[in-house]
């Protein structure tokens, strides 16, 4: 079948193909879910190289991530070229439109993974993403009681506002719009200083600690989100999940009376026709970053805080910690 989208024409190849077994929600479905939400999730993906997180046969069969634009994609669709931390490089979907999504939705993508640059400077983030992650013995409560705080934190350092949403699962992301002036390394340093500011506030409730084993349960902000070619979810993504929640954008008044429960595939829908884009005025912020790298600056000189271990695929970085698990690196000592 063909749906209109914007102007465009997309076409949809079986579209009665179950992709939720448990809802009994369709490729159409989802496509339609994406025509519904077209210009909230325009606005989170627009401009920017976008990672494909493919199911082609829905959320019960192989998976994978597309990074490099699809052979065949059509040539009203723009990309991007991105270079990864390996030094390796690709050209990655870059929507402009809103037939983008559903052209994408057709090829059994469920979940979009934009990058934090423009096309135009794809080495300068414009966004600072906070995730907010529960561990092992915490829940979404403890989620909201930190972003609440964090929404603190970002007011006093530089006067920032962040814009919330659900993870789509039990988690909170906060995305900050920033002046595209600074490196992926910077960014990721002022992640650092938000975390341990996070830390000293809430020691019970929060941690940066790279290693689960130093976690517990408390709260993790991961701050290596922040790092070159590591994405998050967009909002109005459909996650992976048997009954297909989605990643809802909230307003502040929202965060902890709303439950990421109340958003999937179904009810989202409505909700935009009834709001709209409830993150839509975020493209007209840009916030500075030097009060956050100011606040690393001290932490470093007067606190001997100095980087933090990145992902295990990363090359060694300059000044990073040995990235050795803390209790094996006790038992060498040992030996």
């Amino acid at each position: 079948m063909e749906l209109e989208v914007a102007g465009r024409t997309v076409r949809l190849s079986s579209p009665d193909k179950v992709f939720f077994p448990e809802r009994g929600f369709t490729k159409l479905d989802l496509a339609q879910y994406y025509v519904a939400v077209g210009p909230g999730i325009l606005r989170a993906l627009r401009n920017r190289p976008t990672t494909l997180e493919r199911y082609p046969d829905g959320v019960g069969g192989e998976w994978f991530y597309q990074k490099r634009a699809p052979k065949g994609m059509p040539d009203w669709i723009p990309t991007a070229h991105i270079t990864f931390p390996s030094g390796r490089s690709a050209d990655e979907m870059c929507p402009t439109e809103q037939a983008a999504v559903v052209w994408a939705a057709q090829y059994g993508t469920l979940t979009f993974h934009p990058w934090p640059v423009r096309a135009t400077d794809v080495d300068s983030p414009d966004e600072l993403r906070i995730d907010l992650d529960p561990q092992p013995g915490t829940d979404y409560a403890d989620a909201v009681r930190a972003a609440h705080e964090l929404r603190a934190v970002l007011d006093e350092f530089g006067g920032l506002r962040g814009w919330p949403k659900t993870s789509g699962g039990r988690g909170l992301h906060v995305f900050v719009p920033i002046e595209p002036r600074w490196t992926f390394t910077q960014v990721r340093r002022a992640a650092i200083a938000v975390g341990r500011e996070m830390e000293r506030r809430m020691p019970e409730h929060v941690t940066i600690k790279w290693w689960k084993e130093e976690r517990g349960r408390r709260i993790f902000l991961d701050y290596n989100q922040t790092a070159r070619d590591r994405t998050i979810a967009s909002a109005y993504s459909v996650r992976p999940r048997p009954n297909a929640p989605v990643s809802a954008p909230l307003r502040w008044e929202e965060v902890g009376v709303a439950h990421p429960a109340d958003f999937d595939l179904a009810t989202m829908p409505a909700r935009f026709a009834e709001l709209g884009d409830v993150h839509a005025g975020m493209d007209d912020h840009a916030y500075s970053l030097d009060a956050l790298l100011e606040l690393a600056r001290r932490d470093e000189h007067d606190h001997g805080l100095g980087d933090l271990p990145y992902p295990p695929e990363y090359p060694k970085m300059p000044g990073e910690p040995k990235r050795v698990q803390p209790s094996r690196a006790r038992r060498k000592d040992a030996s």
